[in-house]
């Protein structure tokens, strides 16, 4: 007997129930039917809603995905090669830094960092890596109580483009001042663009560092490093120096050819270890500047252009620079090349060789110009001893003297396709200089360059150098 309690049991279906059974509809669905009822009523926005977020957060994770790979790239380092120096742009082949391995500043430095209004104007190639100290931008108040109010008593130099002076930073390092005057051509701007941006993209330690700059409303100003020993001008030819170099001790044979050793690994970095090359169009005895240590310092790049990527390397621009520092090819024609700075550099090794200026209209005619009067004597053995700086009183080698003379007899070639390469000259000054540790930074390999050059009591000044 069935309990009271319990439900009773379904009866069975029939066939007629199991009919109806199939044509019933299925239970009520939690999700609701996405087609239109029969009534005109709208479709449930559940299943437009579902699709577009379902793509929107694909979206963002695919832009998220991205930004992580473009950022992981440019974190990448750059490439560094057993001896210290670094790959330009990480490729193989690419020009390493003149540095050695104890010195880490080395190729482009860069301006992202150092807050340069004019960084990446000068076309450079890519970006470089930071800088440990970046350019900082001055107050003209902060520049003037650091000069004590741009008094006389601090000026260490003055020039075309404005005076330069003694100071101390609010941090209490001694710096270099320079104002640059504003002309109604705009050329003291034009210089201070062109320095701030190129000497914010480079550093090496044959260049003067720029500390920082200041562009004050009509005042600009440049702060560098400050050089105790001044100009190399004022050593040479303390009697033509302004700017209250005062008298100095003459520079013996050792100090010149390591400041003949310094200049030429400057012209070296800026001509074939930029990219693009960099001619300073305006390198003389006055934009050498001496630390503590006597070494050499290459300063003033307000004049500076990029050097052409074409075949030839030739830029036609305005003529300007240094009276008897000018290339002759330069000189009348407006074509600048890296060559041009070589017979620059020449003209500076016959002037610590002579102890004379490059154009000196006191003396008897035919002394007038160094270059025309220096170059024939050069390639004779004891004409070469007569024309020494007097200040030298003998304490040379004459063997150093000999090699000295030939590369200074190149450099000032008429010809610019005669003239050689920076590098080459820096080979050749290696072995005569003597360097300590801290000098023998070379980038190249030591090669034989102009060593073969050695010619005295011969007319003709060498072989075809390769340009």
């Amino acid at each position: 007997m069935a309990d009271a309690s319990s439900p009773p049991a379904p009866a069975p279906l029939g066939a007629e129930d199991l009919a109806d059974a199939r044509l019933a509809p299925w239970p009520a669905s939690p999700w609701p039917a996405p087609r239109r009822d029969g009534g005109g009523g709208r479709m449930n926005p559940l299943f437009t809603i579902l699709p577009v977020s379902a793509l929107a957060i694909g979206l963002v994770l695919l832009v998220a995905v991205a930004v992580i790979l473009v950022a992981t790239r440019r974190a990448r380092p750059r490439k560094v090669d057993a001896g210290g120096s670094c790959n330009g742009d990480g490729k193989p082949g690419a020009p390493t830094s003149s540095c050695s391995s104890h010195n880490t500043r080395c190729g482009y430095a860069a301006a992202a960092g150092v807050g340069c209004i004019y960084a990446g104007r000068l076309g450079f190639s890519a970006p470089p890596p930071p800088r440990s100290r970046g350019a900082q931008v001055f107050t003209y108040r902060e520049l003037e109580r650091a000069t004590d109010g741009f008094s006389e008593g601090n000026v260490v130099g003055r020039g075309a483009s404005g005076a330069v002076f003694r100071g101390r930073l609010a941090d209490g390092t001694p710096a270099a001042i320079k104002r640059l005057r504003l002309d109604h051509r705009r050329q003291g701007e034009r210089e201070f663009r062109i320095e701030v941006d190129l000497l914010s993209r480079m550093d090496s330690p044959y260049l003067v560092g720029l500390l920082g700059y200041c562009a004050d409303q009509s005042h600009r100003l440049l702060v560098f490093e400050f050089m105790p020993n001044g100009s190399l001008r004022s050593h040479l030819h303390p009697s033509a120096s302004g700017g209250g170099g005062g008298a100095r001790q003459p520079l013996d044979w050792a100090t010149r050819l390591g400041i003949a050793l310094d200049c030429a690994r400057a012209l070296e970095f800026l001509h074939e270890h930029s990219s693009p090359a960099v001619i300073h169009r305006d390198f003389n005895c006055s934009n050498v500047l001496l630390d503590r240590n006597l070494r050499a310092r290459v300063s003033d790049f307000g004049m500076a252009k990029l050097g052409s990527n074409k075949a030839d390397g030739q830029v036609v621009t305005r003529v300007l620079g240094t009276t008897g520092y000018l290339a002759p090819e330069y000189a009348s024609t407006g074509k600048l090349t890296t060559k041009s700075d070589v017979y620059s550099y020449g003209v500076v090794l016959l002037e610590l060789l002579t102890g004379r200026v490059p154009v000196d209209t006191r003396r008897p005619p035919g002394q007038h110009v160094l270059v025309s009067w220096a170059l024939p004597r050069l390639t004779n053995r004891q004409k070469l001893v007569q024309m020494v700086d007097p200040a030298l009183q003998g304490q040379f080698a004459l063997k150093d003297l000999v090699q000295v003379a030939a590369i200074a007899a190149m450099c000032v070639q008429t010809k610019a396709e005669y003239r050689p390469l920076m590098t080459d000259v820096v080979q050749s000054l290696i072995p005569i200089a003597k360097p300590t540790p801290a000098m023998s930074c070379s980038s190249t390999p030591i090669r034989a360059a102009l060593e073969h050059v050695i010619f005295m009591g011969s007319s003709h000044c060498g072989s075809k150098t390769s340009s």
